[in-house]
C-alpha cells in the first residue's frame, strides 16, 4: 500500500499541478478519509481563477469532500460517532470552539477560525486539508456528518449545495405555508432552493436565470418550480406580478453572483411587508439601491452566508429520502489530472458542456 497521497495544489491564478505528499495520518482525536468526491462550486472557480484575495497558496482546493473513514482515533470516534468505513462529509470552517461565536451557536460565527479546508491550511498543519486529493486529514475541531454509504458518492457530494439550498429558503428566508417565492439565479443551490421552499410548503416558486440556462431552468421545474423566467429577456418584476396575478412574492431569494440588477428586482418584485435573502456575492462592487423602496415596502432584508449543520443534516436526509431525481443535477465528474477542465466545464466556459453540479472523483 501506498504511503503517499496525490493532490492538486493550486500555486498561482489557475496554475493546477498534481503532486505527491504523504498520506495523512490519525492520532486519538483526528481522522483521514479516503476521497470518494469532491463537489465544486462558483468559489472553486474564483479562488482557482484569482479572484478571491488574501488566499495563501500554495493550497489543495476543494471544500465539498466526502470520503470513507480510512483512519480514526478513539477520541475522534467517541466524540464524532463514527468509525472506519463510515462515509462522512466534513463541514468547510474549522472552529476555535472557544469564542464568542462559538458559544453563542451563532452560524458561521467562528471569530477565529483554525482554518477551513481547501482555502486556509490549518496552522502548524502541513498535511492535506482539501478535497481536490486521494486523501485528507480531518482536524479534531471539525463538525462532520455521516452519510449513507448506499448513496452513489457523486449524488453524496451533493450535500453543500442542497444545503445551501436548505438554509437560505427554509431557516433564512422563513418560507411559510401558502408562500409565493421568487428565486434568483437557477445554478446547483438556486434549484436547491426552489426544492427547499417547495419543501416548506410555498404555493408557487417562480426561478430565474439567463438564456444560456435552458437546461437549468427546466430541471428547476423537476424540483418544485411552478414557473421560470428568462432574465436576459424578460422584466422579472413585471412576470412576476403577471404570474402571481398582482399579489407579488412573499419570499425572494438573490442566489446570483457579480450581478447588481438582480437586487433591485429583488426589491421590485417582493410585496409589502416582504422577505429578501441576499446570498449571492457581487465581488465588493457597490449596487445602487432605492432604500425609500425598502422603506416604504416594509420590507425585511437580510444576508445569508454560507451553510451550517443543521442545514446539512436537512440536506442529507433529502440526498437520503430518493424523492428527488438528484442524479439529474449531478451533470459531470471528473478525475484530479482535468481539475482544471472541470472549473472551466462549471464555469460554462467549454462549449456543448451543460453544467449543473460538477465533482472531482479521485
Amino acid at each position: 500500500m501506498s504511503l503517499l497521497t496525490r493532490a492538486v495544489v493550486l500555486s498561482g491564478p489557475s496554475e493546477l499541478t498534481i503532486a505527491e505528499f504523504p498520506r495523512p495520518t490519525s492520532g486519538d482525536d483526528d481522522a483521514v478519509i479516503r476521497i470518494e468526491a469532491c463537489g465544486l462550486c462558483g468559489s472553486d472557480v474564483e479562488q482557482i481563477k484569482g479572484s478571491i484575495p488574501n488566499l495563501p497558496l500554495p493550497a489543495v482546493p476543494g471544500h465539498e469532500p466526502v470520503g470513507v473513514i480510512e483512519s480514526i482515533g478513539d477520541g475522534a470516534k467517541a466524540r464524532w460517532g463514527v468509525d472506519v468505513g463510515d462515509r462522512i462529509c466534513v463541514e468547510v470552517i474549522v472552529p476555535c470552539l472557544e469564542c464568542r461565536g462559538c458559544t453563542s451557536g451563532v452560524s458561521n460565527g467562528c471569530e477565529r477560525p483554525l482554518g477551513s479546508y481547501g482555502y486556509r491550511p490549518f496552522a502548524g498543519d502541513d498535511r492535506v486539508s482539501g478535497g481536490f486529493a486521494d486523501y485528507m486529514y480531518v482536524h479534531p475541531n471539525s463538525n462532520i456528518h455521516r452519510i449513507s454509504n448506499d448513496l452513489p458518492a457523486r449524488v453524496a457530494a451533493m450535500y453543500n449545495p442542497i444545503a445551501a439550498g436548505v438554509r437560505w429558503a427554509q431557516q433564512v428566508g422563513q418560507v411559510k405555508p401558502g408562500d409565493i417565492v421568487v428565486v434568483l439565479g437557477a445554478g446547483q443551490r438556486g434549484i436547491a432552493a426552489a426544492m427547499a421552499a417547495k419543501e416548506a410548503g410555498a404555493t408557487q416558486v417562480i426561478i430565474t436565470g439567463l438564456e444560456r440556462d435552458a437546461h437549468k431552468l427546466a430541471l428547476a421545474l423537476r424540483f418544485g418550480a411552478d414557473a421560470t423566467v428568462y432574465a436576459d429577456k424578460e422584466d422579472i418584476p413585471t412576470r412576476v406580478t403577471e404570474l402571481t396575478e398582482g399579489r407579488m412574492a412573499d419570499v425572494v431569494l438573490d442566489l446570483t453572483p457579480m450581478a447588481g440588477q438582480p437586487v433591485r428586482d429583488a426589491l421590485a418584485a417582493a410585496r409589502r411587508g416582504g422577505r429578501i435573502v441576499l446570498a449571492g456575492l457581487k465581488s465588493g462592487q457597490e449596487i445602487p439601491i432605492s432604500t425609500d423602496l425598502i422603506v416604504k415596502k416594509a420590507l425585511t432584508v437580510v444576508g445569508a452566508y454560507g451553510v451550517d449543520g443543521p442545514a446539512v443534516e436537512a440536506a442529507i436526509a433529502l440526498l437520503e429520502s430518493g424523492r428527488y431525481p438528484f442524479e439529474q443535477l449531478q451533470t459531470h465528474t471528473f478525475g484530479l489530472d482535468e481539475a482544471l477542465h472541470a472549473i472551466a466545464v462549471l464555469a460554462n466556459e467549454v462549449d456543448g458542456e451543460d453544467a449543473v453540479h460538477v465533482a472531482l472523483v479521485p
